[in-house]
């Protein structure tokens, strides 16, 4: 595997993005606008974090950990105290990605958090996107949440049917932006080749919705999130949307996901 690529390395005639982090929303808000209490705010698509400076607060010879700390600037968008810490670790072929939240503030905060890595697809030169595919661990039985304009519309369709096998095709995605998966019952997914023998195994154990999604490129995204974007139309309390995540002052939310290469 020396000198091969398997990570997604960006490239802005497809998509100018590697692997975001999804903070303090996962997907798109109804309006771009959110309520808490008697407020109004507005947060662009999957939150500010992946635009914002992470501090390196911790480097070893196999990992590196960037802290994001609440601030003036977070406050206006986001009226909650945090921190932040991403760790990435390898482990030999592995990159062990953890994320903790922690609540700094004196009262409850709420948030959503997701992943969203891209990965080279196809991996090989002279293969096409639509000779790989997917194979999770457990056959599943599953509907795709369908989405406009980013929002939930209320509408799902059916994907696998008692099966572990999903081929990948620009077709899956054209008019429909991302795959929405929840509540899978495998916590592992596989990209594969048709026509060769190197893959990546994604563990996303815990995560209780699985995002899909390329531009379509030559790459996919494989996206682990607590949270959701907006149901169309949803004008209720920040606290109250799909899949938020309560925090308590003084406590800490962990998570992790972990992507093999081979």
């Amino acid at each position: 595997m020396a000198n091969k690529e398997f990570l997604w390395q960006g490239d802005p005639a497809f998509w100018g993005r590697r692997a975001p982090v999804l903070f303090p929303i996962v997907g798109k808000l109804s309006g771009n606008k959110y309520h808490s209490d008697d407020q109004v705010y507005e947060l662009p698509q999957h939150g500010f974090a992946r635009d914002m400076h992470f501090d390196l607060v911790d480097q070893q010879d196999q990992s590196l950990t960037y802290k994001l700390t609440s601030s003036e600037e977070t406050l206006k968008l986001y009226p909650y105290k945090f921190e932040l810490t991403i760790e990435y670790k390898l482990q030999k072929s592995k990159l062990l990605v953890s994320y903790e939240v922690k609540n700094t503030d004196d009262k409850t905060i709420y948030f959503s958090i997701g992943a969203h890595p891209a990965l080279r697809c196809p991996i090989e030169q002279g293969e096409e996107f639509s000779d790989y595919y997917l194979e999770f661990e457990k056959k599943e039985t599953v509907n795709r949440y369908l989405l406009t304009d980013g929002l939930l519309n209320g509408k799902s369709e059916p994907v696998l049917n008692n099966e572990n096998i999903l081929p990948l095709s620009v077709d899956l995605f054209t008019g429909k932006d991302a795959i929405i998966f929840k509540d899978l019952k495998s916590s592992v997914v596989s990209l594969k080749s048709k026509k060769s023998s190197h893959k990546i195994t994604m563990d996303f154990a815990g995560f209780p919705y699985l995002g899909i999604w390329t531009k379509p490129g030559p790459f996919i995204c494989l996206e682990p999130w607590f949270g959701v974007a907006d149901q169309i139309g949803f004008e209720g309390q920040f606290k109250d949307k799909e899949a938020m995540r309560s925090l308590v002052k003084g406590k800490t939310f962990k998570c992790e996901y972990s992507i093999d290469v081979q």
